[in-house]
């Protein structure tokens, strides 16, 4: 089985790294937990036991952070830490520039150059080249068009050869991606459209820091089992990173509340 040969291995490289991902995110939730988490963890230990391996300090680490734990759960991100992940990739998980939701708003503000809510491959690429020059790492093109294209395999979910801003956001650790919470409450485009409306209040076109916060309000008082009342200012920090000059429009807030159709 190849999976097991690549948990054996001395270095992951990137494709393997997809591979591996693939294989035990079974449902595609973008995150392991529940058996997928515990099936990993044992294939893990017997794949290094099979091979004669101990596992390296940070696959200890995380057995026993979540082996005895059935309600655990890591992303992508978190995976790459405990993988002995090939260098250059690895940096993409531990960018500096995403260490908030706050901070991957601002830098997906930045790479989405053309405001169409989503980054095409050359804006992707662009993304991972800068990532690698701050970080003092040169790699050859013909690489960096590899990682690309594995990024893409990786989190495009629909396949459209794009990123959205939630499945960018999946280089976020689990606990940070605060748009996981929003994945419940996502509305269709015709329910969007009429709820900015509403709270477009001075029929300005665009919505404030106060608007949004009442939004909010009604957004988690309407769906407690996802949004909680308490992390409004937690939220609003982060979504408004989206705005220019603090007027949020409606095609950036529908990056994060609108899920499309009619």
């Amino acid at each position: 089985m190849a999976v097991e040969t690549y948990l054996q291995g001395a270095e992951v490289s990137a494709a393997q790294f997809f591979e591996i991902w693939h294989h035990y995110d079974s449902d595609g939730s973008g995150y392991l937990d529940g058996k997928e988490l515990q099936t990993l963890i044992q294939e893990l230990q017997q794949a290094r036991k099979k091979a004669g391996l101990d596992l390296t300090p940070e696959m200890k680490k995380f057995v026993d952070q979540y082996g005895k734990s059935s309600d655990g759960k890591i992303g992508i991100v978190e995976l790459a830490q405990v993988l002995p992940t090939e260098e250059n990739f690895l940096l993409f998980f531990r960018c500096q520039q995403l260490k908030s939701s706050e901070d991957f708003m601002q830098t997906w503000r930045k790479y989405d150059s053309d405001h169409s809510g989503f980054m095409d491959a050359e804006e992707l690429k662009s993304f991972l080249k800068d990532l690698l020059q701050k970080a003092n790492k040169q790699i050859e093109d013909s690489k960096l068009t590899e990682y690309t294209d594995i990024m893409l395999r990786m989190f495009d979910e629909n396949n459209d050869g794009k990123l959205e801003l939630t499945e960018m956001a999946k280089l976020l650790p689990v606990q940070e991606n605060f748009l996981l919470k929003f994945k419940g409450v996502k509305m269709c485009q015709k329910e969007f459209n009429k709820v900015f409306e509403s709270f477009d209040a001075d029929g300005s076109g665009f919505i404030d820091e106060n608007e949004l916060d009442a939004l909010l309000k009604d957004l988690c008082e309407k769906n407690k089992s996802d949004l909680d009342v308490n992390n409004i200012a937690t939220y609003k920090k982060s979504i408004m990173a989206l705005s220019d000059g603090g007027k949020l429009f409606q095609n950036d807030l529908a990056l994060i509340l609108c899920a499309g159709g009619n």
